[in-house]
């Protein structure tokens, strides 16, 4: 069964993304030339990620995106934090998160709606979402002039490390309790 269990995490380890148990099935057989049931992927994925949560690893096997993918560990964060400040190029612009944020919410939705939401031109920020795969066009309106539709894309539930978009923060996740009048339990 090790041998099974080496293949599975040759292809997580060498997936640029999420990649499914279907997925893993589907090479594997191809590999083999034989069907390999989901239990046995299923049972070598969850070795996997016993393996890698050992101590000694700083990555673990994640399940992100409906698939899994390594990661670092959140004990590595530092480290891989100061990596990324050097890179901050590659990171989102403030207004680029504010759009992102819009599309995200209130999906599917067209420029002039974000536009709207925003209060300014949305052009250039939703092309660099396009160019970074965050965003896809989902379809065209049937609105006057056929406006392209916006959503997220699967990079996006990647990028945040997240299964569903139901996973993302509601309003009332951001209340602030020191902004309340009055003490607790007063009416």
């Amino acid at each position: 069964m090790d041998f099974l269990k080496n293949h599975v995490e040759a292809l997580i380890f060498c997936s640029a993304q999420p990649i499914k148990d279907t997925e893993i099935q589907a090479c594997l057989a191809e590999m083999f030339d034989t069907e390999v049931p989901l239990e046995h992927i299923s049972n070598a994925i969850t070795e996997v990620q016993e393996k890698f949560a050992a101590d000694e690893f700083s990555i673990e096997v994640s399940k992100v995106g409906g698939g899994y993918l390594f990661y670092s560990k959140p004990a590595y964060q530092a480290s891989i934090g100061i990596l990324l400040k050097q890179q901050s190029k590659k990171r989102l612009s403030n207004s680029a998160l504010e759009t992102l944020s819009i599309i995200a919410y209130k999906q599917p939705i067209i420029k002039s709606e974000i536009e709207q939401i925003r209060g300014v031109n949305c052009d250039y920020t939703v092309q660099k979402l396009l160019e970074k795969e965050l965003i896809e066009i989902k379809g065209k309106s049937d609105a006057v002039g056929r406006p392209l539709i916006y959503g997220t894309s699967k990079n996006f539930m990647e990028y945040f490390g997240i299964n569903d978009l139901k996973e993302l923060p509601t309003p009332k996740d951001f209340a602030q309790e020191e902004n309340q009048i009055g003490e607790e339990g007063e009416d």
